[in-house]
């Protein structure tokens, strides 16, 4: 089954409650916390996570592009998150397992992210662990950019890996993501498609989703 996840960082957060209210029908809502150290860029954290979980019922997907996110991943779980996703490049060896754990012990679903100069291979190891894995296919950071067609094949180890080991991970991608880029996504194995300003920017936004996510009327 694919996926939609929305990234709220394209919502207006004048109107955040409306907005969300307006992608009820995707699977996910994509939350991305940014902490201008690890990517260029600020956004969101804790409280505006415990606001949106009071607001919705929504599978919240938080995604934490933050320094040393073992400091932080027991309070996202407990602020709201159903999902919590760090990048393997933002911690150390050591505190990767311990993170993932603790994830765990809150009940909560956790997963890892990889940039795109980060080899898929560096992955394979924790898969056994994960409830999903998280292929950039833009650099992050910053909404709105173009989709790097040449992460495919690292989709596709992954997907491969997931399959040959019989897992229940997802593997989702994050950027750039439209209704042509979706279907090279899925095709390479994806299935979890996180788009922001794609379905933010649409009149019709269930109608989006559905064409996203492949729906035939």
């Amino acid at each position: 089954m694919i996926k939609i996840a929305p990234s709220i960082l394209s919502a207006d957060f004048t109107n955040l409650g409306a907005d969300m209210e307006s992608i009820k029908t995707a699977d996910y809502l994509h939350f991305d916390v940014m902490d201008g150290i690890f990517v260029p860029n600020i956004s969101i954290g804790i409280p505006v996570l415990e606001s949106v979980r009071k607001r919705t019922d929504m599978f919240l997907d938080v995604h934490l592009m933050i320094d040393k996110p073992h400091r932080y991943v027991k309070r996202f779980a407990e602020a709201g998150a159903d999902l919590v996703v760090f990048h393997l490049e933002a911690d150390q060896p050591q505190d990767i397992y311990p993170a993932l754990e603790e994830i765990k012990a809150c009940g909560k679903k956790a997963g890892l992210a990889i940039k795109p100069k980060t080899p898929g291979e560096l992955l394979l190891p924790y898969l056994p662990l994960l409830d999903l894995a998280l292929v950039m296919t833009v650099e992050p950071g910053f909404g709105g950019q173009k989709f790097m067609a040449d992460m495919m094949p690292k989709v596709r180890l992954l997907r491969k890996a997931i399959e040959d080991q019989g897992l229940a991970c997802e593997l989702e991608v994050d950027g750039g993501v439209n209704p042509e880029t979706a279907k090279v996504c899925i095709e390479a194995g994806a299935n979890v498609l996180v788009a922001g300003s794609d379905v933010f920017k649409a009149q019709d936004r269930a109608g989006r989703i559905a064409l996203l996510r492949g729906d035939r009327a």
